[in-house]
């Protein structure tokens, strides 16, 4: 019996990372490519997947989990292309297509937040689980939904990032930097919002500074109406901002404040560390959903 080799890409909008393998703790090649335009940067990642075919044999399919918006319906005639996007040079990229003219095998494609909650499912702190949601808090925001055994997708997918919050501007006059809503989620508390903000970095911001606060509230009041609206068994925090030790507790404890005791389980009023939680993969839970995206496509 032949082993079967996976392929999987997470195409971010500051980098791809591409990989073969079959798991976490199975993967034979890797490659990261600052993500440039679309014909220059699928080139490069149709070239490391011809490479790796050559040292390893033919892939058995390719897992795409990419940045949005995007079009996953395979029955839609734009299904495998980017949609309308802040990213220069990307909106209506076919880029399933680019990968379908040097590669005859199935290939899976969703969004990275999906395919990161995917990831997290096969291996990580979604494992077990028929419901939860995986946020990713860093340049942008954005989630995945995990809904009775399967990727949620619907009218097009989930935007979480997008979602409207409670804006205080006497507390916050900050404008937001969405371009298609201001002061959404994302808007306000994503890492591009941090540093407009603040006029610094997130990272070189001090565990006092009222930053953090803020962006505890922001994120909480997200979290509480996911709980109200999906009834996740679980959140998974993650991302840049998402990861941030020091941040995770004070989320926590916020979205309990929000919720009241109106969600009447043991976990979030006797748990909540175990309910907000950070992902069981790292910063590696994108390009291995987008392995396990491929491993579904067989």
């Amino acid at each position: 019996m032949t082993t079967q080799l996976f392929g999987g890409i997470e195409g971010g909008g500051t980098k791809f990372v591409c990989a073969v393998g079959t798991g976490p703790h199975s993967i034979r090649a890797e490659a990261r490519f600052q993500t440039t335009s679309p014909e220059e940067t699928m080139a490069l990642v149709v070239d490391f997947f011809k490479q790796q075919e050559k040292n390893f044999g033919k892939l058995s399919s390719i897992g795409f989990a990419c940045f949005g918006p995007l079009d996953p319906n395979p029955d839609s005639p734009t299904y495998g292309h980017i949609l309308p996007t802040p990213k220069p040079g990307w909106t209506n990229a076919n880029v399933v297509g680019m990968l379908r003219n040097s590669f005859d095998i199935p290939i899976a494609f969703d969004t990275d937040v999906n395919g990161a909650a995917l990831g997290e499912w096969r291996w990580g702190k979604g494992q077990g689980l028929h419901n939860f949601i995986y946020l990713t808090v860093g340049t942008g925001i954005g989630g995945g939904a995990f809904v009775e055994g399967k990727l949620l997708h619907g009218l097009l997918h989930p935007e979480m990032g997008h979602v409207p919050l409670s804006h205080d501007k006497s507390k916050d006059p900050f404008e937001g930097v969405c371009p298609f809503h201001g002061d959404c989620f994302e808007g306000l508390a994503s890492g591009v919002a941090i540093e407009k903000r603040w006029k610094r970095s997130g990272n070189t911001l001090a565990k006092d500074h009222p930053a953090w606060e803020l962006e505890a509230e922001y994120i909480a009041q997200a979290l509480s109406s996911y709980s109200y609206t999906l009834s996740p068994q679980r959140i998974i925090l993650g991302g840049g901002v998402g990861s941030v030790g020091h941040l995770l507790p004070r989320i926590q404890q916020r979205t309990k404040e929000l919720i009241n005791g109106y969600i009447q389980s043991p976990i979030i009023l006797e748990n909540i560390e175990s309910y907000i939680v950070n992902p069981g993969l790292g910063d590696r839970s994108g390009m291995l959903g987008a392995i396990a995206l491929a491993e579904q496509a067989v």
